[in-house]
Order: structure tokens, then C-alpha cells, then sequence
């Protein structure tokens, strides 16, 4: 779902709706058909597709007619034909009778096209891209059709003054104005185009930059930096007004004023007009989107918005429950995420009774963290590249709840208050992006916290002494990738690296404090990416380049077991976690997918995707209801797990009279190919007794064959949409 937001009329009613790509490609555009029941799209990869799909169904229809990337589809007024235009170096364009499943025309372009849109009448449609504006004769094209694919007959526009212009947008008129075509410019001026393609006015916008356009019968909406629209009359291109902007760069929700004096607004990345509802949704470089009631554009009226993530999440911390909940300083459904758009961002995942504030219905609070706000725009969160060193890369939870500690990508570390979160204390820990953090628990008798580095070292902190560091541990001889304490009425340091190696620390009291000392060495021929404790804390489950999960004795550092933990043979395996009763295992491997195991056996429970980068970050939530996972694509997706997992979960957690209970439940998952499915995998799950239940599927399941396994959260899902740098929108009409 990489580079493309879609937004549809259920964003109005403030819930989520899905369509998961099952080839694993990115979405790289998308447009709803006129009457709001289908939409294409467009994706990315070798020998993409566009693909059909019913709102709220699955696929129904798909062609291949591109070979490296779809960068803008449209449906015909009419909807009986869809328009793709191939990325840059594909150049070619190509229009299909979906329902038919065949192409009907097609063309070569020479320019590099941002944008396209039919004629009201479907008779001929436009392309705008650099130094070129299109009009293509779809009428033509197939009155010379026969039986097989006809070229496109083209005419370029007469752009006059504007020759050397890089369009960014353009749409056809709407009702009386329908022979106009509209235009805008990167460099911000809306042109317009009349029957003759000739350039018949234009108007300069005043804005440093343009972005997008969209067009009704009676107005025409012109998207800016700044977070400016301007409204002008599609007759005459006569000014109407401008809309309100969006918050700051840097707003404090709590308070509705900006975190910093007088920040720039985030611009405006691209809008789509509902002429049924009238309103107008639109995207900001922030990745913020806003639905506004325009049905007086003097006066238009919010009607919904949502702050998201605008770069790659690196890592998120569920709230611990705590012994005494009235000790508690976030809700109990709280989790933090961290991005390289340098935030801390509080997120809620249990739907709310009412609007926490006026900005975002699952968002209760934003940290920004430095004076740069300039970076919560997609383009300045990535202007350092891959390597740079904007961010904050990991968060720890103190098992009181009281302090947060982050680490950033220069090796700070940070301690807040989680109440307040305000910032406390700043270390210059490491010379390197700090990878790993981890509090010491409760049960240790020691409020330890233990920072690692790129650099190759550990550092251990003692939290009764205001932070002050208590020892510098240098064993491993690479990054280190995992830190985990455990120990019971004593503590012990587990940590595993890049080296292959996996080092048991064991703490002795000296008058200074706790001091470590190696116990266990264990040398892997494999790197080992991430580590995870059981509750218990006697075993360390290790996630390893070859795909395994190795599950190491913590006591004597031994080899105990080692378990498949991808169900693809293709990657290498990058996170592990446990949920909290040591029931089931969730890994994400390369392949961007995320598996979830039950532990006893390592049988595969079910696969979820939907991520178009790497996913960085995975987390049970406490009550054993969700699974939170967080990616490379800046997005956060809540998961709801099938009742009878968290049922087990929950049951396995009571100790009963004779110890903890064991699950008695079996599960079974067997992957199956399909053509169409939005993402399907064939499961069954069996019950006591043998005998697998049937209950009967429920369409938006995503995974199902007799029994739901897990799917998509819809209305509680802080993120379900990917945001990402290069976004367009798109809307029924």
C-alpha cells in the first residue's frame, strides 16, 4: 500500500474499510468508478496489474498491460472503461473494457504524466504530466476497432506561454462547463483549456507551489503549499475565496496551539470532491487528512481529520498494566510509537466514547522531539535518505509506568515523564543510533535500565541515581540487536547481536550497585536479528537470518528447541514477540509478512500482510485482543485477533490451583493461492474432540476457510491507511 492513500465515503462516517493487495504489490493509484461501487488501482513492481475491485468486496477484475509501474488510473464517466498510465520509463497508456477483460487501445507517451481524467461525455479523456497536455480520442480509437487493440489517437494541448510548464493535475469540466479542461501547474497557476485545446486563461494561484486540482460544476478547488485551497468559478476561473488551513506543524492537541511560534502548515499533497455529499477530502504532506464541508465554500466547516505518522515507525510500546490501576498515567488500551518524523505519538486503540480532541479520533497526544517541525513533512523526514539520522528509533516503558526512555538516531537518550511527557533527563548514551532499550522488571529488585548501540556497546543505567550510568558492557563485536533483563529476586542481561553471538550477563551486589559478569556465551552460525523472553523468563526465543526461531534456556544457555518461524522459504527473519501468556509467537520476516505460531507446537496460526515495507515493530496488546505492528511505509495497523486466541491467551495467563493452565486448543493453517481474494488464506482451526467448526465465513474476513483466524481492525485502528511520499486520493462521485 505503498505511496497511495485511498479515501471513500466511509472515511465520512468516521470508520475504516480495507482492500489488501493478495499479489503483495504497493498501490500506487486508484480512482472510484461514478457510482461509488467499484474502484481500480494501480500498483507497482515487475509486471504490474490494474486491478477491479467492489467497494467493501474483493477482486473482480484484472489486466496486465504495464511492465514496471501504474502511476495514475481513472474509470470513464460512463464506467464502462478504465484509462492506466504506466510510470515514467514504462510510457505506455492503454484502455480496457474491465468488464470484458480486454484492452481496447493503447499508446505510447514520451513525457513523464502525473495525472488523468475523462470528459463527462467518456468520449475522449486528458493527460498532464512534464511539458505535456494530452487529449486523446477514445471515440475514434474505437470506431477503428474490430477485434483486436487499436492505437490511441492523440492532440497535444496549444499551452502557448506555458510550453515548458510541469502539470501536476488536471480534470475534466462538470455540467455547463463540461467542454473546459482544467489544468494546474507545479510552479502554481491553474490553467484552463477550452473545446479547441486551446489555452483560453489562466490565473497565478500566489502560492510557491501547486500540487492538485479537482473540479465540480460549480467550482473549481486548487490545492497549494501552506496548506492553501483556492476556490475559483470553472465559467471564468473567477476568484472565490480560499478555505480555512489545516493545524500547524507542531500542534499540541490538548491545547489547539502550536507546539512552536508561528510554524508553517503542511501542504497540500492532493484533493478529490464528493459532489453527492459535497465535501471535499484532502491530504497534507504530514500525512494528515481532512474531510471539509464545503457546501458554502465561504464558510466551509470540518467535518473530520486524522494526524498520522509522515515516516518509517520504528518501534511501539504497549502500556504495562500495572498491580495497583489507579497508579496508571495512560488508559489501559494506550501504546506509543516513535518514527523518524522525530514523535512520540499516544495512540488508543479501544474506540472511543467521544472525540479525545479536535484533530484525531484515536490520537491522544503528539511529542515532538527537537525544533525541527519542518520534518513532520514527508519530504523533510526523508531528506536525510536511508542512512540519515533524523528520528527516534526505539521506546521503553518503565514496569511502573511512570518514566518513557527513546532513543534517538545519534545516540541520545531521552527519560519523560509519561504523565506529562515531558522531557526530564537527556544522555549523549552512544556514538551510534540507539537500537535497543529495556527496563529491568519488578521482580529483579532493581530499577535498572539498559541502553544498546550500532555502536557495540551496552550501557546500564540506574534509575534511583537520576539515570547515572552504572557500567558499560563491551562483549559483542557488532551491533547488537536485542537487550532483555530478566531474573527472579536477582537479575540477569540477555542480549544478541549482529556478531551471531548471544551473551548472559549475571549481576552481582557491590556498594556501588549491580555490577554484570559474563555467564554464557553462545556463537550461532547465523545473525540473529531480534530476541523476545517468555512470561516466564527462563527462555529466550531468538529470531535468526535462516528463518528459524531458536529458543535458548536462559538458566543454562543451551539449545532447547528450534522452530520454523516463516511460513515462506524466501528472506530472513527480522522480529519476534511473544504475547503476554506465552501462547502464541509473532514474526515478520523480509517478505513484509507477519506469521503468528502457536508456541508449543510451531504450528502456523495465520499470516497477515498488508505492509509495503519492512515491518519494523510488532506488539500483543495487554488484553490480549490486538495485535499492534508498525513498518518502513509510516504505518500502524491494530489487528483484531479471533476470540478463541485471546480466550486462550486470557485462560493460560490464571494461574489455576495447579499452576498456569495450558491451551487445549490446535491450530492448523494452510496457505492457498487465489486469484482474486483480497488477501485470503486457507485455515481451519480444530476444537476439543476432533471436530473443526464451520461457522460460515463473514465477507470481510481475511484469512478464513471454516473459522475466522484474524483480520484487519476497522473502526478502532489508529492506522489502516497507508501515507506515504508520493500520495494521491481519489473519491466516489
Amino acid at each position: 500500500m505503498e505511496k497511495v492513500l485511498g479515501i471513500s465515503p466511509v472515511v465520512m462516517l468516521r470508520r475504516q474499510d480495507h482492500i489488501i493487495n493478495a499479489s503483495r504489490k504497493p498501490f500506487t493509484a486508484l480512482s472510484f468508478s461514478p457510482d461509488g461501487k467499484h474502484l481500480v488501482t494501480g500498483e507497482s513492481g515487475h509486471m504490474p496489474c490494474v486491478r477491479v475491485w467492489e467497494v467493501g468486496g474483493g477482486q473482480v477484475a484484472e489486466v496486465q498491460a504495464h511492465k514496471y509501474g501504474v502511476a495514475c488510473v481513472a474509470f470513464s464517466c460512463s464506467g464502462s472503461y478504465v484509462v492506466s498510465v504506466g510510470f515514467q520509463h514504462d510510457r505506455t497508456i492503454s484502455v480496457w473494457d474491465w468488464r470484458k477483460g480486454s484492452i481496447i487501445a493503447t499508446n505510447k507517451v514520451s513525457s513523464r504524466v502525473s495525472s488523468v481524467s475523462f470528459s463527462q461525455d467518456s468520449s475522449y479523456f486528458v493527460t498532464a504530466g512534464n511539458r505535456h497536455v494530452k487529449f486523446w480520442d477514445l471515440d475514434g480509437s474505437k470506431d477503428r476497432r474490430v477485434n483486436s487493440t487499436v492505437p490511441l489517437i492523440g492532440r497535444s494541448g496549444l499551452l502557448g506561454d506555458h510550453k515548458n510548464s510541469v502539470f501536476c493535475g488536471v480534470a475534466c469540466g462538470r455540467g455547463p462547463a463540461a467542454s473546459n479542461t482544467y489544468c494546474v501547474t507545479a510552479a502554481g497557476v491553474l490553467c484552463l483549456f477550452n473545446s479547441s485545446r486551446q489555452l483560453e486563461a489562466w490565473v497565478n494561484l500566489k502560492t510557491a507551489a501547486a500540487s492538485g486540482l479537482a473540479v465540480s460544476e460549480d467550482w473549481v478547488f486548487c490545492g497549494c503549499a501552506d496548506g492553501v485551497i483556492r476556490v475559483f468559478r470553472p465559467a471564468n476561473l473567477q476568484y472565490v475565496g480560499t478555505l480555512p488551513r489545516p493545524h500547524r506543524l507542531g500542534v499540541d492537541l490538548t491545547r489547539s496551539a502550536p507546539h512552536r511560534s508561528e510554524p508553517a502548515h503542511p501542504d497540500t499533497l492532493a484533493l478529490t470532491f464528493d459532489p453527492r455529499g459535497r465535501r471535499l477530502s484532502c491530504v497534507y504532506t504530514d500525512h494528515s487528512v481532512y474531510v471539509w464541508d464545503v457546501a458554502d465554500v465561504k464558510n466551509a466547516v470540518r467535518l473530520h481529520s486524522a494526524l498520522y505518522h509522515s515516516s518509517c515507525v520504528w518501534n511501539i510500546q504497549v502500556y504495562p498494566e500495572l498491580q495497583d490501576p489507579s497508579q496508571a498515567r495512560l488508559p489501559p488500551s494506550a501504546f506509543l510509537t516513535c518514527s523518524s518524523d522525530n514523535t512520540i505519538r499516544l495512540w488508543h486503540s479501544d474506540a472511543p466514547i467521544r472525540q479525545r480532541n479536535q484533530y484525531s479520533q484515536d490520537l491522544l497526544k503528539i511529542l515532538y522531539v527537537g525544533e525541527d517541525v519542518q520534518r513532520l513533512q514527508a519530504a523533510g523526514a526523508e531528506a536525510d535518505g536511508p542512512d540519515g539520522k533524523a528520528g527516534i528509533r526505539v521506546l521503553g516503558i518503565s514496569p511502573d509506568g511512570k518514566h518513557l526512555a527513546a532513543g534517538d538516531r545519534c545516540g541520545n537518550l531521552r527519560i519523560f515523564d509519561l504523565e506529562s511527557l515531558t522531557e526530564l533527563l537527556k544522555i549523549e548514551a552512544h556514538n551510534s543510533e540507539v537500537l535497543c532499550l529495556e527496563f529491568s522488571p519488578l521482580s529483579s529488585g532493581v530499577k535498572l535500565l539498559a541502553s544498546a548501540s550500532r555502536d557495540r556497546l551496552i550501557h546500564v543505567f540506574n534509575q534511583e541515581k537520576n539515570y547515572n550510568l552504572q557500567q558499560t558492557l563491551n562483549d559483542h563485536s557488532a551491533s547488537i540487536t536485542a537487550v532483555k533483563f530478566t531474573g527472579e529476586g536477582g537479575v540477569q542481561l540477555v542480549s544478541c547481536g549482529a556478531d551471531k553471538s548471544i551473551y548472559v550477563q549475571t549481576a552481582e551486589q557491590t556498594p556501588d550497585g549491580s555490577l554484570f559478569s559474563r555467564r554464557h556465551h553462545v556463537v550461532e552460525k547465523t545473525t540473529l536479528y531480534d530476541m523476545d523472553l517468555d512470561p516466564t523468563g527462563t527462555r529466550v526465543s531468538v529470531a535468526c537470518q535462516d528463518r528459524n526461531v531458536r529458543v535458548y534456556s536462559v538458566e543454562t544457555g543451551k539449545l532447547e528447541r528450534s522452530l520454523k518461524g516463516s511460513a515462506s522459504d524466501e528472506g530472513a527473519l527480522l522480529k519476534v514477540h511473544s504475547d503476554p501468556s506465552g501462547s502464541f509467537f509473532a514474526t515478520s520476516c523480509s517478505d513484509k509478512n507477519i506469521t503468528i505460531f502457536e508456541a508449543e507446537t510451531g504450528e502456523c496460526v495465520a499470516m497477515l500482510f498488508g505492509h509495503s515495507e519492512l515491518v519494523s515493530c510488532m506488539r500483543f496488546s495487554q488484553d490480549c485482543r490486538h495485535l499492534i505492528s508498525a513498518s518502513g511505509d509510516s504505518c500502524v495497523f491494530v489487528w483484531r485477533l479471533d476470540p478463541q486466541m485471546s480466550s486462550t491467551m486470557r485462560k493460560r495467563r490464571a494461574p489455576g490451583p495447579s499452576g498456569p493452565r495450558q491451551p487445549s486448543i490446535r491450530w492448523v493453517a494452510f496457505p492457498e493461492a487465489t486469484a482474486g481474494g483480497a488477501g485470503r488464506f486457507s485455515c481451519s482451526v480444530c476444537v476439543p474432540g476432533g471436530r473443526p467448526s464451520s461457522p460460515s465465513p463473514p465477507p470481510s474476513c481475511l484469512w478464513w476457510r471454516r473459522r475466522r483466524i484474524s483480520r484487519p481492525l476497522g473502526d478502532r485502528s489508529p492506522l489502516l491507511v497507508s501515507l506515504s511520499r508520493s500520495t494521491r486520493t481519489q473519491e466516489a462521485e
